[in-house]
């Protein structure tokens, strides 16, 4: 009982992605350049879309609560990585790993919900325009980002405190680079099937309703794109389709194969990579795919470099 009940007042380590020195370096310069450039990125769409009145839109307002959650995402995982990778002491404590994965998890269930959101938004302008104004109004902007937002925290709300009620008397050594569930379930010396079961209902419900939602709205966007006479116009929409699933599916795709697969095909190596993708890659991309291809957007970035900078 002693030991099962020391996990509230200790620490726990984690191992990070690598004991190598050399590899170690390389790490630290590659989440540091991913995390910059995502907080770059998103700190710029959302600039950019708070000074030019024609981004005020639906679409844009779903993007900019996309960006937040990005940088919220990656600034409760990123930071205490580097710290970790260059550090001796790469211990977090009970509290910093309980707020480390309720954050993880909440925001991760928000983006999962706005991701399919923002591709209903997508349908209703493509295949439903002239209804577009009234069915996707600013009420329903409102209510659809409060829906997502307060789903993602009482999902992280159910699950962390079951989580963290586990007794760690196996080892207080996590071999993962941040506080997740699936690496935790391994500590602990209880049965932890009642708890893989809740998170993969859960999983189900959220991540795979999102995600046939977001899949069906692509459908119809695509069938309707097949309808465009020009050759161009429907390149181009192919190809802003194609990247939008791309980064859909991969992050859906990480999520489900991390919270969703049976306790026997668990890999701590590949849940490291797989926890990589959608803590630090998807992050980076998601500006850069969304909205820095769009030209409404370049031609303001380019409007206020051209104001700041004294171009001769």
């Amino acid at each position: 009982m002693e030991t099962s009940n020391q996990t509230s007042s200790g620490r726990f380590f984690l191992l990070g992605l690598s004991n190598v020195l050399y590899l170690q370096g390389i790490c630290f310069c590659v989440f540091l350049i991913m995390y910059l450039m995502t907080l770059l990125g998103n700190v710029l769409l959302i600039t950019v879309v708070r000074i030019n009145s024609k981004l005020q839109t639906p679409m844009y307002f779903f993007l900019s609560n996309l960006s937040m959650i990005d940088i919220c995402f990656s600034s409760a995982i990123v930071p205490k990585i580097l710290i970790n990778t260059l550090s001796t002491d790469k211990s977090i404590s009970f509290l910093g790993c309980a707020l480390q994965m309720y954050f993880h998890m909440g925001l991760g269930s928000i983006e999962c919900i706005l991701l399919a959101v923002m591709a209903y938004d997508r349908f209703v302008a493509i295949c439903r325009p002239l209804h577009y104004q009234t069915i996707i109004n600013k009420k329903m902007c409102i209510l659809l980002a409060s829906i997502s937002w307060g789903v993602g925290f009482l999902n992280a709300s159910i699950h962390i405190p079951l989580t963290l009620q586990l007794p760690f008397c196996k080892s207080h050594h996590v071999n993962h680079f941040f506080c997740e569930m699936p690496p935790f379930f391994r500590l602990s010396c209880k049965d932890t099937r009642l708890n893989e079961i809740i998170m993969t209902v859960a999983a189900q419900f959220i991540v795979l309703s999102a995600f046939l939602l977001t899949l069906i709205s692509y459908i119809h966007i695509i069938s309707s794109v097949f309808k465009i006479r020009s050759s161009q116009g429907r390149d181009k929409a192919f190809s802003t389709c194609a990247s939008h699933l791309t980064v859909v599916s991969m992050y859906y795709g990480t999520i489900i194969s991390m919270y969703m697969k049976p306790r026997s095909a668990n890999s701590p190596e590949i849940d490291k990579t797989v926890s990589l993708l959608y803590t630090a890659v998807t992050p980076m991309l998601n500006p850069i795919i969304y909205s820095m291809r769009n030209k409404d957007v370049k031609d303001t970035i380019k409007k206020k470099l051209y104001e700041i900078i004294p171009w001769r």
